[in-house]
């Protein structure tokens, strides 16, 4: 993966010393381009990823095998990978458009006869063949999904579901069962992007979660964000990025007086904040009520967080806020 890649960097604070199983779709392997990733950016933490049996009995005995000897951390399933990760209870996953309904995705995308693996394997084989008997066996292997989903279960799951994949889409039957679904800009294949935007926040939220870590709170005022035309004022997303990295990031709009607005502040988070705005956002009119560290705010409020007042002669920009926060280096 080259160096000057704009989206890839390091998080060697992330699940520091800690273990990550990552489960790989059908037709690949434990050398998939997501396990690159996932080491590059997480340098401190040990990725496992085995090359999968094709026979979903097979496949899931050896995940549960691996689970109890080494204990992971975290698991992360991508589309396959994902249906079986759901069903390793007890431990924290992330399951990216999984395949939840596997034997029907073989069937409607032409998944039978003759099949090549999309990444070498360490048997080198190269080749396999997909058989209505082995659909079967997915279908049977699928069938076992959503068997505890108890209030337990239901903070240990993600589900992160591409607006664009068209190849899978159980977002639906996901929010049946579990409560944590959530779209990301992306296609069914992640690239650095989606992943960096959509995936890493993820990780960090578990990984602070499992060590009781408690960042600074950032509260941002959205009218600090929408330009006059309504979209994102020059350097927004690129604050969201960099402050996320050290803070806690919510997301403040005003109560809206019907649910138009509540609508479209809704879907312009989702449209341009994305990922990190799930489950940080409040609509308030009382903003001097919040209880945090920072309010980035264009208005002059007091309350208990330390104004940092947008348009003002220290903070015009938020290139200057920027500026302001890498200073502090996340105090």
């Amino acid at each position: 993966m080259e160096q000057t890649n704009p989206y890839i960097k390091q998080f060697p604070e992330i699940m520091r010393g800690k273990k990550i199983l990552y489960v790989h779709g059908f037709g690949s392997s434990g050398q998939s381009g997501t396990v690159a990733r996932l080491r590059e950016v997480l340098p401190h933490a040990e990725v496992t990823a085995p090359d999968l049996p094709i026979h979903p009995a097979e496949a899931m005995q050896l995940l549960r095998d691996l689970c109890a000897k080494e204990q992971p951390s975290l698991i992360i399933g991508t589309s396959m990978g994902g249906m079986y990760a759901e069903q390793l209870h007890g431990f924290d996953r992330i399951l990216v458009n999984p395949a939840l309904q596997m034997a029907d995705t073989m069937k409607e995308h032409g998944m039978t006869g003759a099949q090549q693996f999309s990444n070498p394997r360490a048997d080198g084989v190269q080749e396999f063949i997909v058989t209505k008997a082995l659909v079967k066996e997915y279908k049977e292997t699928t069938e076992q999904c959503f068997t505890d989903t108890s209030g337990e279960e239901q903070q240990r799951v993600w589900g992160l579901f591409g607006d664009e994949d068209t190849t899978v889409n159980t977002y639906g039957l996901f929010r049946e069962h579990y409560a944590q679904a959530v779209r990301f800009h992306g296609e069914h294949r992640m690239n650095d992007k989606s992943f960096m935007h959509s995936v890493m926040p993820v990780i960090r939220w578990i990984d602070d979660r499992q060590e009781k870590r408690e960042r600074p709170i950032i509260y941002i005022d959205m009218n600090t964000l929408i330009d006059k035309w309504g979209k994102p004022q020059g350097a927004a997303q690129k604050a969201v990025r960099l402050l996320l990295e050290h803070y806690q990031l919510h997301f403040v709009a005003a109560a809206p007086d019907d649910d138009r607005h509540y609508t479209e502040m809704r879907e312009w988070l989702y449209q341009y904040i994305n990922v990190p705005a799930h489950g940080h956002t409040t609509f308030t009119n009382q903003k001097h009520l919040l209880y945090g560290d920072y309010l980035i705010d264009a208005e002059e409020t007091e309350g208990m967080a330390t104004l940092i007042r947008f348009g003002s002669d220290t903070f015009k920009t938020w290139d200057e806020i920027i500026e302001y926060f890498s200073r502090l280096g996340g105090q």
